[in-house]
């Protein structure tokens, strides 16, 4: 399992290669990246976005349901921030035990230690 946030995301649509390379990898493995709706939500515009649904194609996107948003909502709390979607990640990763494709791990290495999670991050 792998999580992917806005940063990976973004990197698809731009065709980053090393994103593409990383998220091929996983599909050959059988891994389907997770994409939490919140992230999709962040990065989805009007247009074409051919790169990203290519990219999505192979993901499962992950709803935000009350359990989880409760979840998330602590854990902004403990963090002193009010942004649920980095924090969403954050869950997910901890609640998966799954490494994440990050364009900004400062944010979710903060979240991760004020809730004492460790957290796997690459960043793309």
């Amino acid at each position: 399992m792998i999580i992917y946030d806005a940063g990976a995301l973004v990197a698809a649509e731009r065709n980053v290669r090393s994103l593409w390379a990383l998220h091929d990898a996983a599909l050959r493995r059988d891994l389907s990246p997770v994409v939490p709706a919140g992230v999709l939500a962040q990065v989805w515009r009007s247009g074409p976005q051919a790169n990203l649904s290519r990219l999505l194609r192979g993901c499962t996107v992950a709803p935000l349901d009350e359990t989880l948003a409760r979840t998330v909502g602590t854990l902004c709390g403990q963090a002193g921030t009010s942004d649920v979607v980095d924090a969403s990640v954050v869950v997910l990763a901890h609640v998966m035990a799954a490494p994440v494709v990050t364009g900004d791990a400062d944010d979710l290495r903060a979240l991760a230690g004020a809730a004492g999670w460790p957290i796997t991050l690459h960043e793309i």
